[in-house]
């Protein structure tokens, strides 16, 4: 155990924080429409590192992020996005309830922006890890622990001024073959980077209110 002394604001700057870094993730929005400039690499590189300081279970870290800027393995990640995509639209793999839920938001099965952007990011989660003998080494809270790194994966990019999308096409095992990820490693999301398209749009959507997602038990101190 070492020594953890982290400041400790006063009450006004805590407010002012929370404030600032509220409104600036409440901008946030998932992009589907992209510029293809350019954007540098140390800048997902970093966004990765931050996401690497997620918590986890027993601190064994059970993610691996696959980063792509060849334009070739973009198109390939393409089509076979928009393969498995094309049967779950078109092929009644999704249930209607979900694709009534998901008519409002104008998506389909095209994804013409996973060539446009400059960068994707695959996150793998290690359903299990290897020690130096190569045996199994057992991992805790995989997918909770990818979550949360993915969560805060979304947030550094949106704080660079960058944008992405949540894109998870399903089932994505492809992508697994594509990159040449091994066994113990199965894909948790996938993530489109660049900018924002001079003429992108957005859904008009209304997240809920505090009232609408907080419930508070017991009496307060």
């Amino acid at each position: 155990m070492i020594p953890y002394r982290p400041e400790r604001l006063d009450e006004l700057e805590q407010h002012d924080r929370a404030d600032v870094f509220y409104e600036e993730m409440n901008r946030r929005r998932s992009v589907r429409f992209f510029s293809d400039d350019p954007v540098p690499r140390h800048l997902v590189e970093q966004a990765i590192l931050t996401a690497s300081t997620a918590p986890s279970g027993a601190h064994r870290q059970p993610w691996t992020f696959v980063l792509v800027g060849d334009p070739e393995i973009k198109r390939r990640i393409r089509e076979a996005a928009e393969e498995e995509e094309r049967i779950n639209y078109e092929g009644g793999r999704l249930p209607e309830h979900w694709r009534e839920a998901l008519e409002p938001l104008g998506t389909d099965w095209r994804k013409p922006f996973l060539e446009t952007v400059p960068w994707i990011v695959v996150l793998f989660e290690q359903r299990y890890g290897l020690n130096e003998d190569g045996e199994k080494l057992h991992h805790f809270y995989v997918k909770e622990s990818c979550g949360i790194a993915a969560g805060l994966f979304v947030a550094a990019l949106h704080h660079m001024g960058l944008a992405t999308l949540t894109h998870t096409p399903s089932p994505m095992k492809f992508l697994t073959n594509l990159l040449g990820r091994p066994e113990n490693e199965r894909p948790f999301c996938m993530f489109p980077i660049g900018y924002p398209a001079d003429d992108c749009v957005v859904p008009d959507l209304r997240r809920k209110s505090l009232d609408e997602i907080m419930v508070e038990v017991g009496e307060s101190r």
